[in-house]
């Protein structure tokens, strides 16, 4: 898993990649803005991001906080994270780390820790969510249906890829979560990808995007080359994008 995080170590190539999925989306509802909306925020004055990346989430947070932690496993993101967090808070603190790992920080630090596409990496962490958490605190997690890769599996062995997956999915992570919380509600956040056959250009950077974790089983070449080929032989390509947001309460 250490290769697949790779991925998100450029961050001018994530918000290209982030405007391709975009544009392509069948649902033009922007899921940042969706998994916003189930916060309350009225209640939040201390925020961690686990998994945060370059501050993909924060992007898009309207407020005053007084501090914005993240922690992430690439160093190459902590100028990007910081950048964006100071905008949003009195104190910016990043941290390279890998998880799972015990954080070295008093229990019920924070009023919302952040999980966005990143708890199948580490769901071990869960426990250690509840713990940073307040009492009332809220934990955001967005994650991948198993579905996913059901269009490549047609033409591919994706059964590595679909163990990181199924660590933590839309279809289990209920269930992984009620091992440590009570309040739980699952919000489903339906999507496809779709291509024209004049879009191979997008097509093509998106599998690149996406090379790391692809070459987990299969050569990303020998998957590009052949989407590419049934895009032009077939018109559109829908691929399921389908995510689950989960909003939790201590």
């Amino acid at each position: 898993m250490e290769k697949i995080v790779k991925s998100y170590s450029n961050l001018d190539l994530h918000r290209k990649i982030g405007d391709i999925i975009e544009g392509h989306s069948s649902n033009k509802e922007e899921i940042r803005g969706v998994a916003a909306g189930l916060v309350d925020w009225q209640r939040v004055r201390t925020v961690l991001d686990l998994g945060c990346g370059y501050g993909w989430f924060e992007e898009i947070i309207d407020g005053s906080f007084d501090v914005v932690f993240g922690i992430d496993y690439l160093s190459e993101n902590r100028e990007g994270f910081l950048r964006i967090a100071e905008k949003i808070a009195k104190k910016a603190l990043f941290l390279q780390a890998r998880l799972p790992a015990a954080i070295d920080m008093p229990s019920e630090s924070f009023d919302l820790v952040v999980a966005a596409y990143s708890l199948y990496f580490f769901p071990e962490m869960i426990g250690e969510a509840k713990r940073l958490l307040k009492g009332g605190g809220q934990f955001l997690v967005i994650t991948h249906s198993e579905s996913m890769l059901t269009e490549g599996e047609k033409y591919f062995d994706f059964s590595e890829l679909r163990k990181v997956i199924h660590r933590f999915s839309a279809e289990n992570g209920e269930a992984l979560l009620r091992e440590h919380f009570d309040d739980i509600v699952p919000v489903d956040y339906p999507n496809a990808l779709v291509f024209g056959r004049s879009e191979g250009g997008d097509l093509s950077q998106y599998i690149d995007f996406k090379k790391e974790f692809i070459s987990v089983d299969v050569d990303p070449e020998l998957v590009k080359e052949k989407m590419l080929a049934e895009l032009q032989r077939l018109g559109v390509l829908r691929f399921n994008k389908n995510d689950r947001i989960f909003i939790v309460k201590k």
